[in-house]
């Protein structure tokens, strides 16, 4: 039986191609999307990286008013973020079925369960690992943020 590990690593410093195998600065593709809002620092909505999509956080921004929704409830506001994952994902011809990992950052883990029954609804199926963890703060003061990793 062949290692894996040790198999990716041969492709990677060998500079091999393999199905199933991709590395390399040439496969990585900024991924943007109009209809979500645009990076507030130094970062890019998504980057693609051969078969796998990994997605900056959002926080509740309304992507046509650029606008945070700042006295929204927790509710409004991981609908809001799981729409703006779903416009990333839909600019690279993906859906939220492509997701397979997610990080939800919250500010008060009180809300654990409101965030959870909103976020079901948009995985009813198959959902995809996650990590939830309570922060101290996240930017503009935002109740939940969102990170996934999505592949194809």
């Amino acid at each position: 039986m062949v290692d894996q590990s040790k198999l990716a690593l041969t492709v990677l410093l060998c500079g091999l191609s393999l199905p199933g195998f991709t590395a390399g600065p040439d496969d990585r593709r900024v991924v943007f999307s109009p209809d979500a809002p645009e990076a507030i620092g130094p970062y890019s909505q998504a980057i693609r990286v051969g078969n796998t999509l990994y997605l900056a956080g959002q926080i509740a921004t309304d992507p046509k008013t650029k606008q945070f929704t700042a006295t929204a409830d927790i509710e409004t506001q991981t609908k809001l973020v799981l729409d703006n994952l779903q416009a990333v994902l839909k600019a690279d011809g993906m859906d939220m079925s492509h997701v397979v990992s997610t990080t939800v950052f919250l500010k008060d883990m009180n809300n654990f369960a409101k965030m959870n029954a909103v976020y079901a609804n948009y995985f009813k199926s198959n959902p995809p690992a996650r990590a939830t963890v309570e922060v101290a703060r996240l930017p503009r003061d935002a109740q939940v943020e969102i990170s996934a990793i999505a592949v194809k």
